[in-house]
Formats: structure tokens, C-alpha cells, sequence
């Protein structure tokens, strides 16, 4: 039967198999990630025989289980994007961008599979420090790359006829342009930098996916200049996620999941509402102290908010309680918590910009704490007693959920023993944080089986290749700003500015900077881009690295919540079932309470400063 004959049914029964497929992969890959990583650490410390390839094998398997992941998300259409301004178009031109940008997701895909794949056979015969191969970390980015290229083309494929076609003549139209420009009036041509920086902001505004935005505006550099390789590209991109540090990403996610899926974090949450949430705001406080404790287990913000907001905005509706206000009340929450270890943004910012990420984890705690009681404060004095809707709803044993808040408790101090401790690195904890998870929720609370570990399994590498693809992407433009020397030309332009008006000019133009681009972009993007950017200033100024890193961190989060771009408000949104509409009054109030909070910080270092210099780093 030929491509054309295939029937419907046939095509749908094709792309579930590669999406089954490409799900067991990347699951496959990150638990036996999980498995190297424990393994290694147990052979060091109890018989004193370190694993010297270990560690190779580790950010190899994660290279390949993020590409598999991020195919997975891709075909389940989880990617993140700025819908904002495409929502505003008339429903016949939003149709033909909706195609181009399918199109131009099946060209970048295809793009980085072929020069995956072409790198993996130049490097055939080098090896790792280690002695591995090294085309082992290059193969399987390349085909997980294919698996996102054909689920690219079968979502163009199911764009109406009139519309792939309006796509394609577009992408032509546009590259034709292009190529007559250039040949009939070369010098007026604009610099590939400057295209490439034209072509993210269109595409980016035009709802292409944050992490192919970034790729694409490295590719229109590469192939507007035409002196770079296109394995330099690919290269870039494994470069930006083969690092062992990155592998407490997924592990962190997968804790998260684990969590959900074995009943800790719904006995913690219950206890909690038991314990305060029939005080005035309770549910608030409730909501508040779940981030804080969560976010001190799961590194992934979005991963906090699904796990807090799908057992509490139930309970406000039920508490017939405005599900507008809680959801901006979540959002709010998030943000708070990014400076709670383990956050993954610190996780990422101390990776890009070679700073300590313990010490990051406890330059952020008080920081945390000053916003989290804002926040409370002002849940008790403006909140309300709320209206008891829950009887006839079957009630957990107070037994049972104190076993539950007792295994999260000693999950949070594992974590924070492990750290200060030096039994193992970042990575390493993070590892036996998902062990722990696993063996609590099997043998101890007997709800983890062997059909939830695997969905938690699927769901964490599918939500880390998402975020790990962007890094990725991100490093692959950060490589291209650093050939253009655009860090040191803003180096060197808000070290002028602040040499003349102050380091406080400085401080205020940074938060502003991370507030706008945390909004634009998701929160890792941002901070791979201009982390590196700003720090090297800060540090020149004088300003304290950590702390000038905790206010990167939450003035990013500020953008990635805030109305009408921020990306994690719509994620909050989508987990509340509320409309964004109803966020946008109370978001805006808590947003500039916490706006309040981050300029104490900023210019209070010690806040930041002093638990990091008590503790040694």
C-alpha cells in the first residue's frame, strides 16, 4: 500500500506506535540514568571503587533520553509558545501561520537528525575521557531528532490542504526575497546578526515554540553567513545539555511525578488543610506553605504548581471561593518559590554561569522566606474564613497522612543533608531522591505500582526533554551571541551606564531586563542568555555573585507569571480550568507585592549574602 493510500486510521495507528516507542525510550534511558548515577555513588563511598566511565554514560544517556523526550512532547503538542499575539489575528491569516510554523518545526528537526547523525560519523573512532565512544553521545540525539521530525510533518500533514500549501509558499516567499535582495542589492542587506535576531522576535511572537525560536535564530545566522558548519550547530546543542550537573533536571521532575503517583503529596497537602486551612485564608496559607515545602522536593516549578493546584483549586471551588483569585494565588506561589532549592533555574543559572549551586540553594532561602510571608501576611488579613463544603468527602486517616508528611519531610532532609554533607554532588542527590520516592511509594505506602512508576517515568522524561530541548537550543544561540561579541558589547555598555549613574542603575536595568525577557521567553532561555550576560558586570561592580543571582532568578520568575505573556500563568491557568481572564486583577496585586519583596532583596544584600556566608560557600 503506498504513502498516499494509507487510510486515517492507518496514519493514526503509525504515529501512536513512534509515540509509544519514543516514550519508552527516553523512560528507558532516564531510569537507567537513574540506576548509573546511584550505582556509581554506592561503589565510591561503600567499597571505595569509583566508576571512571560513569559519568560519560550518564550525560549520554541524558542527551539521547532528552531528545526522545522532547519528541514526545512535541507530538503530544506540550511545547511552550507565545500565543498571545497569533490569538489576535484574523482566523484565515492565524491558519497559514499555524502551518508555516509546523513547516518551519519539521525543517529545524530535520536540520539538527541529519547533522546529529552526520557528527556522530565524523567522531566515529574518537573517545571520551573515559574510553567510550563518542558517536554513542551523538547517534541518539540524531535519531531522537528524527522521531521529532516525523511527528513535526505529521502535525503539518493534518493542516488543511489550503493551508500547508499557503505555508509552504510563505516559507518560499520569504526566502525568495531573501536570495533577490542579496543578489540585486548586496550591501543593503541587513548583517546576519541582525536577521537573526529579526527572525526570533517574528518568530517567537508568531507562536513558533520557544525552543525552536532559539534554534531557528542560530540556524538563520549559520546559513545567512555561510562560513559555519551545519554539525557546528548540532554540536552546540549537545554541548548545552552534555553536562553531568544538567542531570539533576530530570531527576528532580521525576521526584515530582514520583510524588504525585505515590500519594506523599496529597497526604502532605490534606495535613495541612486539616492543620490551618479552616483559619481566615486558610486555604491561602495552605496553598502558600505547599509550594514552600514542595519546592524543597521537586525542582520543577510547573511540576509544584500541577501538584498543589490540582488538590487545591478543587477545594476553593468547593469552598465556593473566587477560582480566579487562587489560581493567580498559585501563580504567585511559584514565583516565590524559585529561589527554593532544588529549583531547577538555580540548578541551570549556577551551570551557565559557573557559580555554586549550593551555594545558590542557600542564598536563595531567606529571599524565599520574605516573600512567602508577604504572601501569608497578606492571605490572613485580606482572606476570609472559608465556607465548610467538604463533608461527605472520605477523609484520610490523620495517621496516614502523617506517614505521608513524615516521608516528605525526610526527602527535604536528605536533600539538604546531602548538600551540606558533601556525600555527593547536586546530580547525585537528585538521584537518590527519585530512589527514595520510588521505595517509599512501593514498599512503605504500597500505592506506587508498576504501571504508575512507568507513567511517572514517561511524564518526567517527556517534561525534562521539553525543558532540557530549550537549553539546548539556547546554548546554540548564546554560542552564536558570543561569536558576534554581543555579551562583551553589554558588558561594556551597563558598566558605562552604571560607572556614571550608579550600581543602583545597574541592579534596576538588570530586574527589568529578566522581567521582560522572563516573560518573552521560558525561564531557562532567559537565564542561559543573559546570565552570562549581566553577572560578569555585577561582579566587576562589586555586587556578591549569589546574590546577584537569586535576583536574576526572581526577577525571571516574575516574567514567567506575569499577564499577558507569561507562560507559567497559563500553565497555572490550564491546571486551575480557569480562564486567564479571571487571573489577570489579582495576579497584577500579588505580582507587585512581590515586585516590593525582590527590590528589598536587591538592595539588602544581606539577606541573600548571610546564610551563604555563615555556611561557608
Amino acid at each position: 500500500m503506498s504513502g498516499a493510500a494509507l487510510s486515517p486510521a492507518g496514519r493514526y495507528w503509525i504515529m501512536a506506535s513512534l509515540l509509544a516507542l519514543s516514550d519508552a525510550v527516553a523512560a528507558i534511558l532516564l531510569a537507567a540514568d537513574l540506576l548509573v548515577v546511584c550505582g556509581s555513588v554506592l561503589l565510591r563511598f561503600l567499597f571505595n571503587a569509583p566508576v571512571e566511565w560513569a559519568d560519560d554514560v550518564a550525560r549520554g544517556l541524558m542527551v539521547g533520553s532528552s531528545f526522545f523526550g522532547a519528541a514526545s512532547a512535541l507530538a503530544r503538542a506540550e511545547n511552550l509558545g507565545v500565543a498571545f499575539f497569533t490569538d489576535m489575528l484574523p482566523v484565515k491569516v492565524r491558519a497559514v501561520v499555524d502551518a508555516l510554523s509546523a513547516l518551519l518545526i519539521s525543517v529545524i528537526a530535520a536540520y539538527v537528525a541529519f547533522n546529529a547523525i552526520k557528527l556522530g560519523g565524523l567522531t566515529s573512532g574518537q573517545t571520551t575521557g573515559s574510553g567510550l565512544p563518542l558517536e554513542l553521545t551523538f547517534y541518539p540525539m540524531g535519531i531522537g531528532a528524527l522521531f521529532m521530525t516525523a511527528f513535526a510533518l505529521d502535525i503539518f500533514r493534518a493542516r488543511p490542504v489550503r493551508d500547508a500549501i499557503a505555508g509552504v509558499v510563505a516559507a518560499a516567499l520569504i526566502a525568495g526575497l531573501y536570495l533577490a535582495w542579496d543578489f540585486l542589492s548586496p550591501a543593503s542587506v541587513p548583517s546576519s546578526g541582525t536577521l537573526m535576531l529579526v527572525g526570533f522576535f517574528i518568530t517567537l511572537f508568531g507562536g513558533l515554540p520557544i525552543g525552536f525560536a532559539l534554534a531557528l535564530a542560530a540556524l538563520i545566522f549559520i546559513w545567512v553567513e555561510g562560513t559555519l558548519p551545519g554539525v557546528i550547530f548540532a554540536q552546540q546543542m549537545a554541548r548545552g545539555i552534555d553536562n553531568f550537573v544538567l542531570l539533576a533536571i530530570p531527576f528532580f521532575i521525576l521526584v515530582g511525578y514520583l510524588m504525585e503517583a505515590n500519594g506523599m503529596s496529597v497526604r502532605l497537602i490534606e495535613l495541612l488543610q486539616r492543620s490551618v486551612g479552616h483559619m481566615r485564608g486558610g486555604l491561602n496559607v495552605v496553598m502558600v506553605t505547599s509550594m514552600v515545602l514542595f519546592s524543597g522536593i521537586s525542582g520543577s516549578k510547573m511540576a509544584d504548581v500541577a501538584a498543589v493546584g490540582s488538590v487545591l483549586i478543587p477545594a476553593a471551588r468547593r469552598s465556593r471561593q473566587n477560582p480566579g483569585s487562587a489560581v493567580a494565588l498559585l501563580a504567585a506561589s511559584a514565583v516565590m518559590a524559585e529561589t527554593i532549592p532544588p529549583c531547577i533555574n538555580l540548578i541551570i543559572l549556577g551551570f551557565v554561569a559557573n557559580l555554586s549551586i549550593g551555594g545558590l540553594f542557600v542564598a536563595g532561602m531567606l529571599p524565599a522566606g520574605l516573600m512567602a510571608v508577604a504572601l501569608i501576611t497578606v492571605s490572613v488579613v485580606f482572606g476570609k474564613r472559608p465556607a465548610s463544603a467538604d463533608e461527605g468527602v472520605p477523609r484520610t486517616a490523620v495517621s496516614g497522612l502523617w506517614s505521608g508528611a513524615i516521608a516528605s519531610f525526610g526527602l527535604i532532609f536528605m536533600i539538604f543533608f546531602g548538600f551540606k554533607s558533601g556525600f555527593a554532588t547536586a546530580t547525585e542527590i537528585s538521584a537518590f531522591a527519585a530512589l527514595y520516592a520510588v521505595v517509599v511509594g512501593s514498599l512503605v505506602f504500597r500505592e506506587l505500582s508498576l504501571r504508575t512508576a512507568t507513567d511517572s517515568f514517561i511524564q518526567a522524561a517527556t517534561r525534562s526533554g521539553l525543558v532540557l530541548f530549550i537549553v539546548a537550543a539556547a546554548q546554540s544561540l548564546a554560542f552564536i551571541l558570543t561569536l558576534q561579541q554581543v555579551p562583551h558589547a553589554v558588558g561594556d555598555m551597563m558598566l558605562s551606564l552604571s560607572k556614571t549613574n550608579g550600581v543602583w542603575l545597574f541592579m534596576l536595568l538588570s530586574i527589568a531586563v529578566l522581567i521582560v525577557m522572563g516573560s518573552v521567553l521560558e525561564g531557562a532561555a532567559a537565564l542561559i542568555i543573559f546570565g552570562p550576560l549581566l553577572l560578569p558586570v555585577a561582579v566587576k561592580l562589586g555586587i556578591d555573585p549569589l546574590h546577584f543571582g537569586v535576583v536574576l532568578v526572581i526577577s525571571m520568575g516574575l516574567g514567567l507569571f506575569a499577564p499577558p505573556l507569561g507562560l507559567g500563568l497559563y500553565g497555572a491557568c490550564l491546571i486551575g480550568n480557569v480562564p486567564i481572564e479571571q487571573t489577570v486583577k489579582p495576579i497584577l496585586g500579588y505580582l507587585g507585592l512581590l515586585l516590593l519583596c525582590l527590590l528589598v532583596v536587591a538592595f539588602v544584600p544581606a539577606i541573600s549574602t548571610v546564610l551563604p556566608r555563615a555556611l561557608g560557600y
